[in-house]
């Protein structure tokens, strides 16, 4: 079942939770006392634009109050797959159909993605951004296969 406390106050969709060190990170330095002692849940639509919201709080921070884009939210550009080194998805993409990688390997070498990670501050989930990297490097495989 799902928790009510967990759902977008926007557009109620589940969000995922983010430890409350993160949420201070991303948002504007002039927001920070909204942001409290408590933990987040980020909003996964990517059509809203709710990036974090406490309900239990009455807490929300939109797109326009972080400090970065969302890369999964529709608008969001650059699309970083690693926050961390600042490598977008295109980079991603061009190591793959222009440069032959194949593989994370050829990626952290090419990009520089993942080689100093604070993922807990820098990503807006708070977690590695391996998986996201690796979605890329798919994508990435999947339009150079396309374009043949």
């Amino acid at each position: 079942m799902v928790e009510k406390n967990s759902l977008c106050p926007v557009c109620n969709q589940e969000g995922k939770l983010v430890k409350n060190i993160t949420v201070n990170h991303m948002v504007f330095n002039e927001i920070k006392q909204k942001v409290g002692d408590t933990d987040y849940f980020l909003c996964i639509n990517e059509t809203c634009n709710i990036v974090y919201f406490n309900q239990e709080y009455d807490v929300k921070f939109n797109e326009n109050e972080v400090k970065e884009p969302i890369w999964f939210k529709d608008d969001a550009n650059p699309k970083y797959v690693c926050y961390c080194n600042k490598v977008a998805e295109e980079q991603v993409f061009d190591a793959v159909i222009n440069k032959d990688a194949k593989n994370m390997k050829d990626i952290i070498r090419l990009t520089g993605a993942m080689k100093n990670g604070k993922c807990e501050i820098y990503n807006p989930l708070g977690k590695c951004c391996s998986p996201i990297v690796q979605e890329a490097i798919k994508k990435g495989l999947e339009i150079k296969e396309n374009t043949k």
